[in-house]
């Protein structure tokens, strides 16, 4: 990943810390599962951005040279995790109620399973929007 700058706080956000999610608005299991994420009171508001709209976030991950095409992008403080890091972090936010929230945690919770689990899921990502003829993101152009 890119040199993305350095948290201002530490390892878990304050409840000031600036919380931003960019995924991809034309996937339907990326929009099903940041309606279904939930992150605990204590860590704050989540915005959830679709990356697909023009929106600040969008234009500072561009410079930032973060391809959204690559995976989501969670910014935690002045701090952007991205791909499975992101993945990780926000399970980390994430609450532990309900059968979803538990279920993510179990399977993300740990950084290692996490890197491995990514690229499946980014290739099945990949492959529906292939075949629901949707075009690529494409923030870095």
């Amino acid at each position: 990943m890119p040199n993305a700058p350095e948290a201002t706080t530490g390892s878990e956000p304050s409840s000031h810390s600036r919380l931003r999610l960019v995924y991809d608005g034309e996937c339907p299991i990326c929009s099903r599962y940041v309606r279904w994420q939930r992150v605990r009171r204590d860590v704050g508001e989540l915005e959830l951005i679709d990356a697909r709209q023009d929106s600040e976030a969008r234009r500072e991950l561009a410079e930032l040279g973060i391809d959204l095409d690559q995976g989501f992008a969670l910014q935690v403080g002045d701090r952007w995790y991205h791909g499975s890091e992101a993945l990780h972090r926000l399970t980390l936010l994430g609450t532990r109620s309900g059968v979803f929230n538990r279920l993510m945690y179990r399977l993300f919770a740990d950084p290692r399973r996490t890197a491995r689990i990514y690229p499946l899921l980014k290739a099945g990502r990949n492959g529906l929007l292939k075949v629901l003829r949707k075009s690529r993101i494409g923030n870095l152009r």
